[in-house]
């Protein structure tokens, strides 16, 4: 048996994680439940404006009514001419993950995009010249229905404003600095996004 601890702070709140696993147990940590929280205000917007020609929009609000709560990320995509545009949120962090493998976000998609990713940063590299860790996810599309979308550790690969960066250093799971959601344009690849769009979400989480 061992003993496996994950550590996380996030904004102004610290959470201490531990479980004992055998051959036969998995665990799994909440990283952000967003249907117990009453705010978003540490994360923030991470979209194409951070450059002269960007011209996209990301806000990342609670939605609260008598019956559930949720967070939601409303986004424009105005592409350029070709076809770059990204519209996100993110929160800078300290994450350890070791002797864990796969995150897992329930949530559910609206309007023009399904295509999203999850941005991680790592060993407060959170900022350029430094390259993201990236993997790209489809989100269920749907009015009604949440679906939990997983995402192993393994498959984040490193970009650098969009082009993969086969040189780069492996994403460090000891100590993961930033953590974003995102919807993209698609400027290197087949899919191409742009309109107006939602993702509504109600737990992260990480499990082995």
């Amino acid at each position: 048996m061992a003993l496996n601890t994950c550590l996380i702070i996030t904004g102004t709140f610290l959470i201490m994680g531990s479980a004992v696993t055998s051959q036969d147990e998995s665990i799994s940590l909440s990283l952000f439940d967003f249907t117990s929280s009453d705010n978003v205000s540490d994360w923030t917007e991470q979209s194409d404006t951070v450059r002269t020609v960007g011209k996209s929009k990301a806000v990342f609000v609670m939605q609260e009514t008598q019956e559930f709560r949720r967070a939601i990320l409303f986004t424009l995509l105005n592409p350029q001419s070709n076809g770059a545009a990204f519209a996100g949120v993110r929160i800078e962090t300290v994450m350890n993950f070791v002797g864990l493998s796969t995150i897992h976000i329930n949530c559910r998609a609206q309007g023009n995009s399904t295509g999203y990713k999850i941005v991680l940063r790592h060993d407060g590299e959170n900022n350029e010249p430094y390259p993201t860790y990236e993997q790209f996810f489809e989100a269920p599309m749907s009015s009604e229905v949440f679906s939990t979308v997983s995402l192993p550790l393994a498959n984040f690969t490193a970009y650098y404003r969009g082009k993969a960066v086969p040189n780069a250093k492996p994403l460090d799971i000891t100590n993961i600095t930033s953590f974003g959601l995102q919807v993209y344009g698609g400027v290197y690849g087949a899919i191409h996004q742009s309109g107006v769009s939602s993702l509504e979400v109600n737990t992260i989480d990480v499990s082995s």
